[in-house]
């Protein structure tokens, strides 16, 4: 079903509708299916081309409206019979748009039974052609006998049986998607396989660890690190591996001023490096990887990282779930995954496979006292939200109190304690609205406003800094110095002062898109009414998933339900290009 607004307001002063907008674009404006920026874009185009009739222009909108709501195309047959309602152009609508001006000068491009703009139409025919070109290489041929040996070592016994067999699957070839739900061991699997295959490499590898957000970056770094000091690796092990560092994936591929989609490395310029590994490649979006895939030299191993029932990319585009689909079509080898979970305590993990098997009963009981670590909270009890308000409250009071005193480190800790999740940016269910209570409450205490800059301010940098080395995902403390000046810490980082920080928000909660890639002690999650589009098993998912021990589920029992039951939907074209032989 199409998104439609909720109100029936038809103010020509609203900034929703296109005022110079006539015929089947006003009238697909009104009822709230497309924007006045789709309008806009659709209108100017046909101006700029030339000949496009009113039912061409709706079909660019549509696909404008889809890039903006994560699809990288647009099924009009299916858009048609999923709304009934509307006056939609004729039968022989796609063919009639194939045939226009605006397929003529590639604006448009249809394929199949899909209608792309023509970027993402060349940016997913590019990662199909990047991957397959990659099948078709000789493959590596490390010596059988000593890989084996030295995977024995690295990965002993039948506890590290799943790992040990990803890793000498990916030692064999040049591209690996590793899947697998947090805490299957993921990140052990890569140092393992880092180490397994730098001690069969002739000269020193070149590594590069990346990973689309700052935070998720340095918990890959982290990991790979934390991985190494266990006793399955030797010395040499760790000299091979010595300073590995990670970054961002626009940090890697080189940032070009004045281009947020084109970078230093490209086809012209490839990497140097012999191994890159990208972790959380679910929030990895169509256009990134196929920056990436262009800029990968084809004897590079290539591995790709993540959970493909997280939420895809903020942009469009949901490449890990294609791949994984795609590749498994077409019988690749190159998709290996983890199944078995280590990290979570008790219940989380259930109620994670839960999700993942859509079983909205399982999710309730588990919910309902299934387990100690899990709780649900209705949010028409008032006793139980005054009761989660007040945990809020004296979190943030805690991180006062540490920041105050100058404890940096105690204070980066203590924020990662506990964190409330939201489906929603705007309203009351959503991170705003709740950065403001806390702050209100805080001021209270204070007995005084702390204004938008105070000790103990948690913030999350939302955009690339790379002026200051700061990059969207990382987070950090405001901390009183000795003198009262004020200085953001960075966890994993330097500290700067306020006035040097760009793009930053409060962060007493934040949104599960923003929280991917991340992980605190115990997770609050705010589910929004049952009837909210953003509620779905993908979020609900993501959202759980990000605990260590416990988990709260602040919603209704039917939101619960409809998040458990809705999946995202995003049209692409990709699994069925990589299905194709």
């Amino acid at each position: 079903m199409i998104e439609r607004w909720t109100d029936e307001s038809t103010d020509a002063a609203d900034s929703r509708f296109a005022r110079s907008a006539n015929g089947i674009l006003a009238a697909f404006n009104t009822a709230g299916i497309l924007t006045a920026a789709d309008v806009h874009v659709a209108a100017r185009t046909a101006v700029l081309v030339g000949g496009v009739d009113e039912e061409t222009q709706l079909a660019v909108a549509l696909a404008v409206r889809a890039a903006r709501s994560g699809s990288v195309c647009v099924d009009l047959a299916d858009l048609t019979t999923a709304e009934p309602g509307l006056a939609w152009p004729a039968a022989g609508w796609l063919q009639r748009v194939a045939a226009s001006p605006l397929a003529a000068a590639s604006v448009l491009r249809v394929e199949d039974d899909l209608l792309y703009l023509d970027r993402y139409w060349r940016e997913e025919g590019q990662v199909r052609d990047d991957l397959l070109a990659r099948e078709t290489l000789p493959p590596p041929s490390p010596d059988a006998t000593s890989l084996g040996e030295r995977a024995e070592r690295l990965f002993p016994g039948q506890g590290y049986a799943e790992q040990r067999a990803a890793a000498l699957a990916a030692a064999r070839q040049w591209t690996t998607v590793l899947t697998g739900g947090p805490g299957t061991g993921k990140t052990t699997t890569v140092a393992g396989l880092l180490a397994l295959i730098a001690a069969e490499s002739e000269t020193p590898l070149r590594i590069a660890l990346t990973a689309p957000t700052g935070k998720a970056a340095a918990r890959l770094q982290e990991a790979v690190a934390e991985a190494q000091r266990e006793q399955r690796f030797t010395d040499d092990d760790r000299a091979r591996l010595a300073g590995l560092t990670a970054s961002t994936m626009h940090r890697l591929l080189g940032w070009r001023p004045g281009s947020s989609t084109r970078f230093a490395h490209h086809r012209g310029n490839r990497l140097p490096h012999d191994v890159i590994v990208v972790d959380e490649t679910s929030m990895v979006s169509l256009t990134m990887m196929a920056r990436l895939l262009e800029a990968v030299r084809p004897d590079t191993r290539l591995i790709l990282v993540g959970d493909p029932d997280q939420l895809a990319s903020v942009e469009a585009g949901a490449v890990l779930a294609d791949l994984v689909a795609g590749l498994a079509d077409r019988g690749s080898d190159a998709v290996t995954g983890l199944r078995t979970t280590h990290r979570f305590g008790e219940g989380i993990g259930d109620l994670a496979q839960a999700l993942r098997d859509g079983d909205p009963d399982r999710v309730l009981a588990l919910l309902d006292g299934g387990s100690p670590r899990l709780h649900l909270i209705d949010p028409g009890d008032e006793a139980a939200m005054a009761a989660l308000r007040g945990r809020l409250s004296d979190h943030a009071a805690e991180l006062r109190r540490l920041a105050l005193d100058g404890d940096a480190a105690g204070a980066l800790a203590t924020a990662d304690h506990h964190r409330l999740l939201c489906a929603h940016r705007d309203g009351p269910w959503g991170a705003l609205y709740w950065n403001r209570q806390v702050d209100r409450a805080l001021s209270d205490r204070a007995g005084t406003w702390l204004g938008d800059w105070y000790a103990g301010r948690p913030v999350l940098v939302t955009a690339n800094d790379y002026s200051v080395g700061l990059f969207n995902g990382d987070t950090g403390v405001t901390i009183a110095g000795s003198d009262g000046a004020l200085r953001v810490h960075i966890a994993g980082g330097d500290s700067y002062a306020p006035s040097r920080l760009g793009d930053v928000e409060t962060l007493h909660a934040m949104t599960v898109h923003k929280s991917q890639g991340s992980q605190a002690r115990e997770i609050s999650v705010l589910l929004p009414p049952a009837d909210s589009p953003l509620l779905t098993r993908e979020l609900f998912y993501t959202a759980v998933t990000r605990a260590q021990e416990h988990v709260t589920v602040i919603g209704s029992r039917e939101s619960v339900i409809a998040a458990v039951t809705h999946r995202a939907q995003r049209a692409t074209g990709l699994r069925r290009r990589l299905s194709e032989r």
